[in-house]
């Protein structure tokens, strides 16, 4: 009778014994596949994010003019484009806005001022270097001269361009589309446009200017 009551423990102790291992092992197995799928989880998400080396100069702009530069990829991606407040996913063509921006503010502030000038349409400097080399890196620098005027009514006030990259920029939209503005923004409907500007690698732009109605 003892001998029946000790072998019955004996069962017991051993069912749950393995019942413990069980569970333990069990526990162990799901710890390491959640840590192997977080893993492989975070990888993952590191390979899908985009990051980009670009330098953006704030154009410097004197009484002479302005200047600036842009180095980076000639591309990036939608997001990128969204915030940074870009036009297109061309960065480095979106360098040509900037500057025509500053350009148009240093115009009305000089005028303001009483300092009356304009840009020198044909002194423009452009350049691109690396440009579609493969590389997806560019430089590109631009120049804008002023030169005075001597009242005025001969000062300019506004400053834009139209271009492309690789091919030719759409002229004729781009005037309908300032002449054609509900604002009515071109004093006149005279726009004064430089000669189309190249670059070896490829850059096509025109260059406009104009004075604002309200200046």
């Amino acid at each position: 009778m003892a001998n029946s009551h000790a072998n019955r423990l004996i069962r017991i102790s051993f069912f749950l014994c393995c019942t413990v291992l069980f569970f333990l092992h069990t526990a162990c197995s799901q710890d390491t596949k959640d840590s192997t799928l977080r893993q492989s989880t975070d990888l993952k998400s590191a390979d899908t994010v985009k990051r980009y080396n670009y330098t953006i100069e704030t154009p410097v702009c004197t009484d002479r003019g302005c200047s600036g530069r842009y180095a980076g990829p000639e591309f990036v991606d939608v997001e990128t484009a969204e915030k940074l407040g870009l036009t297109g996913t061309d960065i480095a063509h979106n360098y040509s806005n900037l500057m025509a921006r500053h350009v148009g503010d240093q115009l009305k502030k000089m005028y303001t001022s009483g300092n009356y000038v304009k840009v020198n349409l044909n002194g423009i400097k452009m350049t691109t270097k690396g440009m579609d080399d493969g590389d997806e890196f560019v430089e590109y620098t631009i120049e804008i001269p002023f030169i005075p005027v001597s009242s005025r009514y001969e000062a300019m006030t506004s400053f834009d361009h139209c271009g492309g990259w690789g091919h030719p920029p759409a002229l004729a939209e781009r005037k309908a589309q300032l002449l054609g503005s509900p604002a009515r923004i071109v004093k006149n409907s005279k726009l004064w446009i430089s000669p189309l500007y190249k670059t070896p690698e490829g850059l096509e732009e025109y260059w406009i200017q104009w004075q604002h109605r309200d200046y």
